[in-house]
């Protein structure tokens, strides 16, 4: 089964399902060796890297994403 049938299918599910199934997954993902969550890392870093070349995506400086993070904590 392809994942996008597999998305498709799990979002059309009532929202309890949905929420029992979004914890399952989420639960599965802390069984990840290290070396998998690495190659994971990995692979969103040059995914990143590639929206930031590709300009899909623009850098925000340190202090700027600390102010709007900390705004949102008040």
């Amino acid at each position: 089964m392809k994942v996008e049938t597999i998305r498709r299918e799990a979002l059309s599910l009532p929202v309890e399902q949905r929420a029992a199934l979004a914890e399952q997954l989420l639960s599965s993902l802390d069984a990840l060796s290290e070396g998998e969550v690495e190659q994971l890392w990995l692979r969103e870093a040059a995914r990143r890297a590639e929206e930031l070349d590709r300009g899909l995506t623009k850098r925000v400086a340190a202090d700027v994403v600390r102010r709007e993070a900390q705004a949102l904590l008040k």
